[in-house]
């Protein structure tokens, strides 16, 4: 029996458990969690019927596939904590920013690592995953895909530098959308509709522009296209693009992910 284990049990580990069960890639009695934490152990326990423990080593020791999904600041003492009691041909999966491969190995040893950048919209099944391992055909590479797809789209990247890159594009990427969301239900409000309104109109648009560029895509039509094709000359559209064009926009959302990526590659090399 195949067992797969979580150190660590906050909203990325449920998604994660809640994908692969749901996926049928394994059964509850096969899935090991462990946390500092009470709390979500027990309410993973009742809502899921998975195996829990206070104790990291008890996972370690038992998985197959191990999952870390700590927060960077913890990784290192966590790993020394386990050191010494994983399987030989233990697979180990790592979602914390900034820890890199190399890092891992020097604690853990021997073992086959495979580095995932997730992102929150994981926790809806729509999430967008940036995997490296170095053997990218390899066994530990297949399974991280099999995984990672059960909640989103998963993607492989040839270099783990580029994960910093994964970071800065989806990884934090959720977080710029929802800032302009933020800032149009701001400026709706201003123009004089009530906040309700302009929520509601603003996450529908959200929502119905992502499904629009999805489904554009698949026959090969780009966002730039889209856009294109929803600005009429002379029309409201193009005033407000123009502003956008003005005050640089393009450059701005480089400079932002830029200053993303720059904080990811600091994170690894203060290890």
């Amino acid at each position: 029996m195949k067992t797969i284990g979580f150190i660590g049990g906050g909203n990325m580990a449920e998604a994660l458990l809640r994908g692969i069960l749901e996926a049928g890639l394994y059964r509850p009695q096969e899935i090991w969690v462990s946390d500092t934490r009470s709390d979500p152990l027990n309410r993973l326990r009742e809502q899921y019927g998975v195996q829990v423990s206070g104790d990291n080593r008890k996972p370690a020791a038992l998985a197959d596939i191990l999952i870390l999904s700590v927060k960077p600041q913890v990784m290192k003492d966590m790993l020394k904590g386990i050191a010494g009691t994983l399987k030989q041909d233990a697979i180990v999966i790592s979602i914390a920013a900034g820890i890199t491969t190399e890092s891992i190995r020097s604690i853990l040893g021997k073992v086959q690592i495979v580095r995932v950048m997730p992102n929150t919209p994981a926790l809806i099944g729509a999430g967008a995953s940036g995997l490296f391992c170095a053997d990218a055909s390899g066994e530990a590479m297949q399974a991280a895909l099999e995984i990672f797809s059960s909640v989103g789209r998963a993607i492989v990247v040839e270099e783990e530098n580029l994960i910093d890159a994964v970071t800065a594009v989806s990884g934090s990427g959720p977080a710029y959308f929802f800032l302009v969301m933020e800032a149009m239900i701001r400026a709706g409000v201003a123009l004089g509709l009530t906040e309700e309104t302009a929520k509601t109109l603003v996450l529908q648009t959200a929502r119905g522009a992502a499904l629009l560029a999805e489904q554009a895509d698949q026959k090969g039509e780009s966002p730039a296209l889209l856009r294109k094709k929803v600005t009429s000359p002379g029309g409201t559209t193009e005033a407000a693009l123009n502003v956008f064009a003005e005050e640089d926009f393009d450059r701005l959302v480089k400079k932002a992910l830029r200053a993303a990526f720059n904080r990811g590659q600091e994170l690894s090399r203060a290890q």
